[in-house]
């Protein structure tokens, strides 16, 4: 992250003022010496610039590939996937920001943008594509164009990018000439389909293997050791992308498309100089554009202006059109805004972004169990954190609710399932609803949002599949072989995006974890009608009572009043009724889910029951207890799962599933009125 790089280099510039009256200046750390360096004045000519963003489906090797381009290029890397900073991007494997570094190539500049690949993170695609001249697309050779290919290309296009195509991973046995010759004829196809012009359809075609480090423009396994390396990519971009029209004479305009807070520094704005140029000292001001015409918001200093250059950043000091910058000295502006000179009283065109397909609630915890692992519980708290990342990432919005709760629209279950798990890791508590498809009523008719979903399973899986599918409303639009894999069957569909919630771990499961599942926002279409049967009841703790109290009525298991500590002697008699979700020694409260019933209804049940003592035995003796391994959810399976009338309690240290209302009449009373 570049916090604290800019903190080391904020550090150098004061001196503080020490008791005997002299200067010490503040030495940086080797480290930090190494990682922040000030650069010397830029040339301003925008003909050495290169503007290039790397796009692709999740997995076909965009972020090694830019490893492998910053070593060439004479980067120190300090670990693989140097481009992900982010702690959840490295757990995960998946790009969740983009990210933009510049690189140098034979007297020229490269400002490259790595881009996530997840049609959940569209937004980060949307928003800094506007700022390029050119795309690589990375398709993988065996896999061929699936549909977050589709989708991120479709946003390419859009701008009139004429991308690239870089056949990834040709290294692989199963790859053949007549393979990426296959290939190469699917993504024109999908070129054509996408409305590409003459000009994009005529794209150049290169073949790589990112994790070997090499690219040639011509087909081959093994490239001799001479030309081994990313230099004939480099080439082809210098070639085929143009440099950008820039007009250095005029105003400075710059359209802000990322940001970043820093404590030392302020707000670090972020985005591509459209015209003139910038100095550190120029008079600056913010712009935005509003339906009574442009309002101005703010008026600062340039104090900082800054550069990523390989994986560390510099300090530059002046700028030009056509490059793409980091400066700091305003603190309102945010994303879609414009940072001009303060005579400039024009704004620039935002990005228009795809709206969000689903919303969840968040809430203050009002468990029982609250206020024991976070240190931020309040509903003020949580509030100005979902604010502060609305303000740095335009796909999610964020809305007032009822009380102290707020409705957070995203493009999907991953994108708001990795802000709850950066908020738990923050120390915030706080209560989820399941997640609600965002519907859309033209001409008196409903519409809701399709999702075009691209299933490679074995062929024994597929009936399974196919009737599970089915329930969710899902409609097949192509099946067949895998090429180069025997026994593989591929399935294109178009599924109701409600459809889908909670499906990806049913779908492991069902396919033994050898099946893949990939997504994408299609369209908006009439409402397919309702589901079937996707998911069976649950069994709830009711710790109020002694005894098992046979009712059946909700989805969930739930408990009652009070709360303790879970019994492996409770939980022996509970295990023929369904999947467990708890262990021995946990702690449960009324209301909470400890299990999924084996049916299709609602039980309440007591986990914490004790053995008692008797004239026949003693408490303390017990046989041994066996029990199965409890089914322990993840933050995303327990977004999937929860119903309507559930919700989840999330923790720094606990994710649990409870019922939305915990007294047991009051859910009675509650499912009544909803029959009614």
């Amino acid at each position: 992250m570049v916090a604290p790089l800019l903190r080391s280099l904020w550090s150098t510039t004061r001196k503080p003022f020490s008791p005997r009256g002299t200067l010490f200046p503040r030495f940086l750390s080797t480290a930090s010496a190494t990682s922040a360096t000030t650069a010397p004045n830029p040339s301003l000519d925008p003909s050495r610039l290169r503007n290039v963003a790397v796009i692709a489906h999740v997995d076909h090797g965009k972020t090694t590939l830019m490893d492998r381009l910053l070593r060439q290029c004479g980067a120190d890397i300090p670990h693989e996937r140097a481009m992900d900073s982010i702690s959840l991007e490295r757990e995960r494997g998946i790009t969740i920001a983009s990210k933009v570094t510049a690189i140098s190539w034979k007297e020229n500049e490269l400002n490259m943008v790595d881009t996530p690949g997840h049609a959940d993170f569209g937004g980060e695609v949307e928003r800094v594509v506007g700022m390029v001249e050119g795309a690589i697309l990375v398709v993988d050779a065996g896999e061929g164009p699936l549909a977050q290919t589709k989708f991120v290309l479709a946003k390419a296009l859009k701008y009139g990018l004429r991308p690239i195509l870089l056949l990834n991973k040709v290294d692989r046995p199963a790859v053949s000439e007549e393979r990426c010759n296959e290939v190469e004829s699917l993504v024109f196809d999908l070129f054509a389909n996408l409305g590409a012009t003459e000009e994009q359809l005529d794209f150049p075609v290169l073949y790589a293997s990112a994790k070997e480090g090499w690219a040639s423009s011509s087909f081959t396994k093994d490239p001799p050791a001479d030309v081994k390396n990313m230099s004939q990519l480099l080439d082809a971009i210098i070639r085929h992308v143009p440099p950008p029209k820039a007009n250095l004479d005029a105003p400075f305009q710059m359209l802000v498309s990322m940001m970043e807070k820093d404590f030392y520094l302020g707000r670090i704005l972020t985005g591509r100089v459209f015209s003139g140029a910038v100095r550190v000292g120029d008079r600056i001001h913010g712009l935005r554009s509003t339906d009574s015409g442009v309002t101005k918001i703010e008026e600062g200093k340039v104090t900082k202006l800054m550069k990523k250059k390989g994986t560390s950043m510099a300090l530059i000091d002046s700028a030009g059109a056509g490059d793409i910058i980091s400066m700091a000295g305003m603190a309102s502006p945010v994303i879609g805004h414009t940072v001009a000179n303060v005579e400039v009283m024009t704004a620039l065109p935002t990005v228009e972004l795809d709206p969000p397909t689903i919303s969840m609630t968040f809430g203050v915890n009002d468990s029982p169990l609250a206020g024991r692992d976070g240190t931020h519980l309040t509903g003020g708290k949580i509030g100005d954190r979902l604010m502060a990342e609305a303000e740095t990432n335009l796909a999610i919005n964020v809305l007032p609710g009822i009380g102290e709760s707020y409705e957070v629209q995203g493009r999907g279950e991953l994108q708001l399932g990795i802000l709850i798990e950066n908020m738990r890791r923050e120390g915030f508590e706080l209560s989820v609803s399941p997640p609600r498809v965002m519907y859309k009523t033209e001409n008196k008719e409903k519409l809701e949002p399709i999702e075009e979903v691209t299933i490679e399973i074995n062929e024994e899986h597929v009936g399974l599949i196919m009737e599970a599918l089915s329930h969710r409303r899902a409609e097949v639009l192509d099946m067949g072989p895998v090429p180069g894999h025997v026994g593989r069957t591929r399935l294109s569909l178009t599924c109701p995006s409600r459809g889908l919630v909670g499906y990806r771990s049913v779908f492991s499961s069902d396919t033994r974890g050898t099946g893949f599942m990939h997504r994408a926002f299609l369209t908006y279409a009439k409402h397919r009608g309702p589901l079937g049967n996707v998911r069976k009841g649950v069994l709830e703790s009711c710790v109020g009572n002694g005894d098992l109290i046979f009712v059946c009525f909700a989805l969930v298991i739930e408990v009652s009043m009070g709360y303790g500590a879970i019994t492996a002697y409770a939980l022996t008699s509970l295990e023929p009724r369904g999947i467990l979700f708890v262990s021995p020694g946990m702690e449960t409260y009324d209301g909470m889910i400890v299990g999924e019933h084996s049916r299709d209804t609602d039980l309440d049940v007591n986990p914490v029951r004790a053995k008692e003592l008797s004239n026949m035995r003693a408490a303390g003796k017990d046989e041994n207890v066996k029990l199965s391994p409890p089914r322990l959810m993840t933050l995303e399976e327990a977004i999937g799962y929860v119903a309507s009338d559930e919700l989840i309690e999330v923790t720094p240290k606990t994710i649990r599933l409870r019922k939305r209302y915990l007294e047991v009449n009051k859910r009675k009373a509650m499912s009544r009125r909803l029959k009614e």
